[in-house]
């Protein structure tokens, strides 16, 4: 049984506690609220919202929502309130919540494992239309997000997902979070192992279970058995790794501890091997750890990388083993360096069935209804019922033969869905941004795509991977500090001394190919308007300084700053 607050006996060992005032570890006895939302979180599940959002708040209107449920457990069912039209980046960390608030919401459709078939696309597509004015954005956790919903139609919209086998359930709040997976596990022609049945028996276990419910952040997990690292395992909070040990054959090597925002860790390896049939039991007894030892004090340290920091690997094995596992895991290899720089599985790819998949790219993971209806049709017309969503913003169709490849391509491209698409169409990412997010200073979105356009127009002949990441804000949702060129959106004075929108460069970061985070120039911003100059600038130097073979982070971290300013 959980530690809780109504239940300290039911906890890890009892331990005695300390005269400090501790992190608000459950596990050490700290059971007293520490801050609002642990209080909001006390006085109620925030599974427990949706009853009140079915019955009172989708019949009464947006003003009859408790405070507490509008800026906190509606998060549990994928719910957010989105920014105010009209209200500049200035603003963003002045105004009180309540004067930022719209009366719309930011809905987030759960996809584990990117999985979908062409019949739930095509629902997600007519809800984008029928109740969301057409938004429909895939997001870098394979995610699907709609803008402008009312909660009067919350509940219908929840009846048409899960008709289908859909949630929003948990896809935000202090829980589980959507569980990553390879977009091509099962069919991949190299897949080390196919971590699918692990995904499932994790959902089935933890989604929806108030015993995980109520965690100290959000808790991000990751399962893939590419030998692409396709999952940016790196930063998740577990990651399982398709592995082959020398004895026990194809499992999984276990991460803990990635996350990036403000304070930015990559995940450390505890050195254990998992088999396919134990994944669950060992992701079961990770979210434990952080459920009952995690830093519940300050929201700004309650991540399981803080834990995992101070802990350090071994201590963090030896407490999964001896208080959860209550058995020894296996020691393990660690995963090999993927040989291909590109992870999205973007072009044509045979599967092991014969068959292939294709992989394309919207434009900064901006599709809409319409068009995710149209790609659903598409794919069926090609003779598949399946489609994927990546951590990188693109989609894939499964199972299709070869002979209808070319004419798929075909009608993706016309609806400028490209996949054979430029370095930067493939390597540019970007968060929802000052348009509809609350947190954010710039705008991402547009800027992103007038950015692919006009790199594409002014150096075509570039044809290295690169990644282009932009976040409005600086809390990373694009994972700024692991791209080649990340943006971290703020405001910066132009010539003429005025305030306007901008970003601060990081320069070299990498996930799979020796991954940490980019380098920072000193005072190294740029406005907006001056983004394409820059990165133009930079990259035409990396194609006249590089050594032959090198890629963009090597390069980037041994340039002087000149070369990169």
């Amino acid at each position: 049984m959980a530690a809780t607050p109504e239940n300290p006996a039911a906890s890890a060992p009892r331990r005695k506690v300390s005269r400090h005032r501790g992190e608000g570890q459950w596990a050490a006895g700290h059971f007293t609220p520490l801050n609002g939302n642990e209080q909001f979180k006390k006085d109620d599940d925030g599974l427990n919202v949706r009853t009140r959002i079915e019955t009172i708040y989708s019949k009464r209107g947006f003003d009859s929502i408790d405070p507490n449920d509008l800026r906190g457990r509606m998060r549990w069912w994928g719910l957010y309130t989105q920014r105010k039209p009209g209200i500049d980046g200035g603003k963003t960390a002045i105004l009180e919540p309540e004067e930022l608030d719209d009366e719309f919401f930011m809905l987030r459709v759960r996809i584990d494992g990117g999985r979908l078939t062409t019949r739930q696309l095509r629902v997600i597509g007519e809800i984008s239309q029928e109740f969301a004015r057409g938004t429909a954005d895939i997001t870098d956790r394979q995610n699907v997000q709609y803008h402008w919903i009312r909660i009067e139609d919350v509940p219908e919209i929840w009846n048409r997902l899960e008709a289908v086998g859909l949630s929003t359930t948990e896809a935000c709040g202090d829980t589980p979070r959507v569980v990553l997976g390879s977009p091509v596990a099962g069919i991949a022609e190299d897949e080390i192992i196919d971590g699918t049945p692990a995904i499932e028996e994790i959902n089935r276990r933890i989604l929806g279970n108030p015993a995980f419910s109520n965690l100290p952040r959000k808790f991000k997990t990751a399962v893939s058995g590419s030998p692409l690292l396709d999952v940016a395992h790196e930063i998740n909070d577990v990651a399982f790794v398709g592995v082959d040990h020398p004895e026990h054959g194809p499992g999984f090597d276990v991460w803990v501890g990635g996350g990036l925002s403000t304070n930015p860790k990559i995940g450390v390896r505890l050195g254990a091997w998992v088999p396919l049939d134990e994944v669950a039991d060992v992701h079961e007894g990770v979210i434990s750890i952080f459920r009952d030892y995690g830093y519940r004090r300050l929201r700004t340290r309650a991540r399981l990388k803080f834990l995992v920091a101070d802990w350090g690997p071994e201590k963090f094995r030896q407490v999964l083993e001896d208080e959860y596992l209550q058995r020894k895991l296996v020691d393990g290899p660690a995963p090999a360096q993927p040989v291909e720089r590109w992870r999205d599985h973007v072009g044509v790819h045979r599967q092991n069935d014969g068959r292939y998949y294709v992989g394309f790219a919207p434009r900064v993971g901006r599709v809409d209804g319409t068009t995710l209806t149209k790609i659903a049709e598409l794919a069926e017309a090609h003779g598949s019922g399946r489609v994927r969503t990546t951590v990188e913003q693109k989609m894939i169709v499964l199972d299709v033969e070869e002979a209808q490849v070319e004419s798929l391509v075909e009608a993706l491209g016309a609806l400028d869905l490209t996949a054979k698409p430029s370095p930067f169409r493939r390597g540019t990412m970007a968060c929802t941004g000052i348009e509809y997010c609350k947190l954010a200073i710039v705008e991402t979105k547009q800027r992103g795509s007038t950015l692919i356009d006009e790199l594409e127009r002014r150096i075509p002949e570039f044809d290295e991977p690169i990644t282009i990441n932009i976040n409005g804000c600086p809390n990373a949702c694009a994972r700024i500090q692991v791209a080649d060129i990340g943006l971290k959106g703020q405001l910066v004075l132009d010539e003429q001394g005025r305030q306007v929108e901008g970003f601060q460069v990081h320069l070299g970061g990498a996930l799979g190919l020796e991954a940490g985070f980019g380098r920072k120039v000193r005072g190294l911003k740029v406005t907006s308007d001056e983004l394409p100059d820059y990165i133009e600038r930079v990259l035409k130097r990396f194609e006249a300084e590089r050594e032959d073979g090198e890629r963009f982070a090597v390069w980037a971290a041994r340039a002087d700053e000149e070369a990169l300013s």
